[in-house]
């Protein structure tokens, strides 16, 4: 693989995230503006501001990318799928959808395949694409194994690593989260057909970041540094 990428082809792996819940509808505006100057691929938003992304990114060619059931994944199926549709609906070409974490730790897999089906279908029909995120902080190794295997039996579109929001308590007493990484990146590429891709999401903030976890695999990430990161690029004599 190439060690120095074009730069239309970095933002092309990005997710301009856009998800914090303090945001207001000025700074989700703002954000997707940011990610059509930058002709990032998608601006990654709450489903309610699917409607004000469409009327910023109208004809720039950067896609929606809407998340469900966010960021803990405690819905029902039936609402998953409804929530999961209506986005589609209202204008997003890309669902990041959050897997039930309790039932994948309690290991009821019938359920996990069947809702990540029902989700993927609600999707597919529509003509847009599903993320699954598995939020890795909170699993161990033969659950990302298993979910990986589940998402290629559903023919998914993508697996994810995490929200960016699932903090694990520490030892002592304060909530960290890890994010996406190079462990979890390599046993998921290990464990994942070539045509299921990967996004990293949690952690991703610098140039370095994002060209490490493309040499591990990765064909997306999640990243609010999106300026940083692409302005960094260009310092660093990076070809357009």
């Amino acid at each position: 693989m190439d060690d120095m990428p074009r730069i239309t082809e970095l933002a092309g792996m990005i997710d301009h995230s856009l998800l914090h819940p303090t945001m207001t509808d000025e700074e989700i505006a703002a954000g997707c503006s940011l990610a059509k100057r930058y002709a990032v691929a998608t601006a990654c938003v709450k489903p309610y501001a699917i409607g004000l992304a469409r009327s910023v990114l109208e004809g720039s060619g950067v896609g929606i990318c809407a998340v469900i059931a966010f960021p803990h994944g405690n819905s029902t199926t039936a609402m998953k799928a409804r929530e999961a549709e209506e986005a589609v609906l209202s204008g997003a070409a890309e669902i990041d959808m959050v897997v039930n974490i309790g039932r994948v730790l309690g290991g009821d897999w019938d359920y996990v395949s069947a809702e990540i089906g029902a989700v993927n279908s609600a999707v597919t029909g529509h003509h847009a694409l599903l993320k699954v995120i598995f939020e890795n902080d909170y699993l161990e190794d033969a659950h990302i194994v298993r979910l990986c295997e589940v998402c290629a039996e559903r023919n998914v579109a993508f697996v994810k690593t995490s929200t960016g929001y699932g903090f694990v308590k520490q030892p002592n007493g304060m909530y960290a989260y890890k994010g996406a990484t190079d462990h979890h990146l390599r046993l998921m590429r290990a464990h994942c057909p070539a045509r299921l891709a990967i996004k990293a999401a949690g952690g991703v903030r610098t140039l370095d970041d994002l060209l490490r976890v493309r040499r591990l695999g990765v064909s997306r990430i999640g990243a609010t540094a999106t300026e940083s990161i692409l302005g960094e690029a260009r310092m660093r004599g990076f070809p357009t």
